[in-house]
């Protein structure tokens, strides 16, 4: 059975930092991209990063190109871990957060990419 738990949010002022985590289990992800997304209250869930798991090709939203930097850890014990280390960070990146998994191509912007999802984490970000 597939595994998918994020960690790492939480409250942070403008200007500050935080560092998302991802583990992601029961299945190999080697062949497959990993992401990042989020969703504010009433807006659609959005791309923020993704990774290619074998290789580590990156890929970033505009929106935090420059800020935000996805990587990742060779798995350890079957356990693929992901991580989202956010810097600057504005009121606009206030929304939860989801770790993706299981994307089956490349680039894999859309939600409808990923098989697998966590149940996300709140980012707030105070002005």
């Amino acid at each position: 059975q597939v595994h998918v738990v994020e960690s790492g949010g939480g409250l942070v002022q403008a200007g500050g930092s935080l560092r998302l985590s991802c583990a992601a289990s029961g299945r190999s992800f080697n062949n497959y991209a990993m992401a990042w997304f989020r969703q504010a209250p009433g807006k659609d869930r959005e791309f923020v990063a993704a990774i290619k798991w074998s290789g580590g090709t990156t890929d970033y939203a505009d929106s935090v190109k420059g800020r935000f930097t996805i990587s990742r850890d060779i798995a350890k014990n079957t356990v693929y871990l992901l991580y989202l280390q956010m810097n600057s960070l504005k009121p606009e990146d206030t929304a939860v957060y989801y770790c993706a998994a299981r994307g089956t191509k490349w680039p894999a912007r859309s939600p409808y990419d990923y098989g697998d999802w966590g149940q996300g984490t709140q980012v707030t970000v105070s002005s």
